[in-house]
C-alpha cells in the first residue's frame, strides 16, 4: 500500500487586509501612528484536509480566488498557515512563480546551478545533467546570456527543464504547461508523465480540465477556500464543469 506523502489536515489561512484608502507611505505611517488603522480579514482556506499517496497525482480545481495557488504555498513552505498542519515527506521541487529562485544578472548557465543549489543539489549532481538540462529546455547560445534578457517563455523553458530533470520526490505544478509555443507544451506534457511513472508525486494546479482528466487520478475541488467536493478526477470534473 502507497505511504501518504502530503497529509493537510484542517488547513486555514486567513490574511487581515488594510480597508482605508491610503494612497501614501506618509498617510500609512501617520495612520499607524495614530493607532486608526482599519483591517478586515480575509479567510483564503477554511479547515481543508486531503492526502496525497506516494506516485499519485492529485489535480486541484476551482475558480479563480477559490484558494489553490495559497493552498500550493504552504505546502511547498511558502506561507504558513493560520491554523492547522501540513505534513511533507521528500524533497518538494515547488513550480509556482517562474523565475523566483533566479538571478536575473546571471546566465542561464549559472542560475541552473545556483537553482539546483538552492534545491539541494551537489554541483557533480548538476554538472552530470547539465547538457540534458540545456537540451530540454531548447535555450541553445542564450545559455550564456543574463536572464534578464530573456522572453517569459525562456524562463519559463529553464525552469521548468531545471526542476523536472533533477528528478524531484514531490513537484508541485501551478499552470506550467500553459507557458511556451505549443510545441514546448506538448514535450513538457511528455516529461511530467514519465516523472509520474517514475514514482514522482505531483500536486497539479490547472483551469484546463482536459489536462488535469489525462493526469490526475484524483481531483479535490477547492470554493470560498473550502472542500467542495474530492474523488476520481473524471467525477470531480463532471460536477465542476455540471455546477
Amino acid at each position: 500500500m502507497s505511504r501518504t506523502v502530503i497529509e493537510v489536515s484542517d488547513v486555514s489561512m486567513r490574511f487581515r487586509m488594510n480597508s482605508d484608502k491610503i494612497m501614501s507611505l506618509k498617510e500609512f505611517v501617520t495612520t499607524a501612528m495614530r493607532g486608526k488603522l482599519q483591517y478586515q480579514e480575509f479567510t483564503a482556506l477554511d479547515h481543508v484536509s486531503f492526502t496525497v499517496k506516494r506516485g499519485e497525482t492529485l489535480g486541484l480545481i476551482g475558480r479563480n480566488g477559490a484558494g489553490k495557488s495559497t493552498m500550493l504555498k504552504i505546502i511547498s513552505g511558502i506561507l504558513k498557515p493560520t491554523e492547522g498542519n501540513v505534513v511533507c515527506c521528500g524533497n518538494v521541487v515547488p513550480m509556482l512563480e517562474l523565475g523566483s529562485g533566479f538571478d536575473f544578472d546571471l546566465t542561464g548557465r549559472e542560475n541552473i546551478f545556483l537553482n539546483g543549489a538552492i534545491l539541494g543539489y551537489s554541483e557533480d549532481f548538476l554538472n552530470a545533467k547539465y547538457d540534458e538540462i540545456v537540451e530540454f529546455s531548447e535555450l541553445g547560445n542564450f545559455i550564456e546570456t543574463p536572464i534578464r534578457n530573456y522572453s517569459s517563455g525562456m524562463l519559463a523553458r529553464l525552469a521548468f527543464s531545471v526542476a523536472t530533470m533533477v528528478q524531484p520526490e514531490v513537484l508541485i505544478v501551478d499552470e506550467i504547461l500553459a507557458v511556451g509555443d505549443a510545441a514546448f507544451q506538448e514535450k513538457s506534457k511528455r516529461r511530467m508523465l514519465e516523472l509520474m511513472g517514475g514514482g514522482t508525486t505531483v500536486l497539479f494546479v490547472s483551469h484546463s480540465l482536459s489536462q488535469v482528466r489525462e493526469m490526475c487520478g484524483r481531483v479535490v475541488w477547492l470554493e470560498y477556500g473550502r472542500v467542495k467536493m474530492g474523488g476520481e478526477a473524471q467525477e470531480v470534473c463532471d460536477a465542476y464543469e455540471g455546477g
